[in-house]
């Protein structure tokens, strides 16, 4: 993948009317596109990308969608779902309205490429530097940026979600292939914790909760597992189909109940 800077433009004017119309009173984030403008380059990730293969998302609206996650508390399937249906998040990111957006994994590309070179601080440091320039940032002491910090909580809303995702598919597959056994087996609390698509609920936001649902997904995972090695579980091709699981997991059969690693 490679990085091919383009200039910036202004909110394209149909995004900009449906924005407004939408939000007549005023929305956080078409303030902040007005006030602060786009905040980064692409020049300013330049290093982080190769010359030759396909050109990729401009790099600047990634470091704002990493943000706007943060804020949020978002997944990257979540983040890119917002990308995708949220006037506000195309207003901000400069974007045509009927924009398509992209896959959710150009989110996880995006920040392992921050962290190989040694760039994480690139992230918010033109954020703070355009508030102090602008007055809306006032010195009370030694500053810093943490980076890292909203880096490693939004890798952890992924894990999550990636794994809690793998167990629904998971669940699916064995629907799919062995509905009696399932039914005969699954909790009635799995059908409404994996009902639908994780990226269609949001994750809690308190720390203590989200370790709590992590705990509870992780447990729910073991438990999938050590029925499929009873002798009671389906054998055939839908024992395969859950590879993915243990995989994704890093758990095993018969290992008991251990938090998921984050």
């Amino acid at each position: 993948m490679s990085l091919r800077p383009q200039p910036l433009t202004p909110v394209p004017d149909q995004t900009a009317r449906v924005a407004y119309a939408a939000f007549p009173k005023g929305n956080p984030y078409l303030t902040r596109r007005d006030t602060l403008g786009t905040i980064f380059q692409d020049d300013s990730f330049a290093d982080l990308y190769g010359h030759d293969g396909q050109p990729g998302v401009a790099p600047w609206r990634l470091a704002l969608v990493t943000i706007l996650q943060f804020r949020e508390t978002l997944a990257d399937r979540q983040a890119a779902e917002a990308v995708r249906a949220r006037i506000d998040w195309k207003y901000v990111l400069g974007l045509e309205w009927t924009d398509s957006g992209f896959d959710f994994a150009v989110l996880s590309e995006f920040r392992d490429r921050l962290l190989a070179g040694e760039a994480a601080e690139r992230l918010l440091e033109p954020l703070l530097g355009r508030c102090r320039a602008m007055g809306l940032l006032k010195a009370r002491g030694q500053q810093r940026t943490d980076a890292t910090h909203v880096l490693a909580a939004v890798r952890s809303l992924h894990r999550v979600e990636l794994v809690a995702e793998t167990l629904r598919a998971a669940l699916n597959a064995l629907a799919t292939v062995a509905p009696a056994w399932l039914q005969g087996m699954a909790p009635l609390a799995w059908y409404e914790r994996y009902a639908k698509r994780i990226e269609d609920s949001r994750l809690p936001k308190e720390p203590n909760k989200r370790d709590a649902y992590a705990q509870t997904v992780g447990e729910d995972g073991f438990q999938l597992l050590d029925a499929l090695e009873s002798p009671e579980a389906p054998r055939g091709r839908s024992s395969h189909r859950l590879g993915a699981l243990q995989g994704a997991t890093g758990i095993t059969p018969g290992g008991g109940a251990h938090r998921i690693p984050l």
